[in-house]
């Protein structure tokens, strides 16, 4: 074996180089300030359901500016009857998502969660006015690849706790193990 091959070896981290492990930490923390900050505008109680603002006039869009036929039905046969219900799901969600993500817990489970999110959104507002449907495309992309770069292994909890979660023979253990 030449210098340069040896200096070519595949590495056993699956996070890769310093550069791929910090450009995952900035993917994570990036997507994690994102989330929040889309929890940061949703005002409860009624989520702007009175005045016809906030949440509910973006909600309302699914209806108005139709992206998919079956999105519609469900946003206006069961989402819109049990608005506030809904608007307590979504603050909580997009919460939870900023909060694990920010922390790197549980990261592959909640980038899940992202990925759902995301593509609901953009079922509710792609055609709606002044709005890029490319950003949700690109919002599922980067919660993709926090679920496929494991990104809490990287500045977070989860490469932490992740050692003693694979020592542990409980479930929640092992879920969150897998989760990581």
């Amino acid at each position: 074996m030449t210098g340069t091959e040896a200096s070519v070896q595949p590495t056993s981290d699956a996070q890769g180089g310093t550069p791929t492990r910090v450009a995952t930490f900035l993917v994570r923390i990036g997507v994690a300030f994102i989330w929040i900050q889309g929890a940061g505008w949703k005002a409860p109680p009624d989520f702007g359901e009175d005045a016809g603002r906030g949440l509910y006039r973006f909600t309302r869009f699914a209806i108005t500016d139709e992206v998919f036929a079956p999105w519609t039905w469900f946003v206006r046969e069961v989402v819109l009857p049990n608005f506030q219900v809904f608007g307590w799901l979504v603050l909580i969600s997009e919460a939870a998502l900023g909060a694990f993500l920010l922390l790197g817990l549980a990261t592959r489970f909640w980038a899940i969660i992202g990925v759902v999110q995301a593509t609901a959104i953009m079922l509710t507002v792609s055609n709606a006015p002044n709005e890029f449907g490319g950003t949700y495309w690109l919002l599922i992309i980067a919660n993709l690849a926090i679920f496929a770069l494991a990104a809490g292994r990287v500045g977070g909890l989860d490469g932490v706790l992740r050692p003693i979660w694979a020592r542990s023979s409980g479930r929640v253990a092992h879920f969150l193990g897998r989760m990581s």
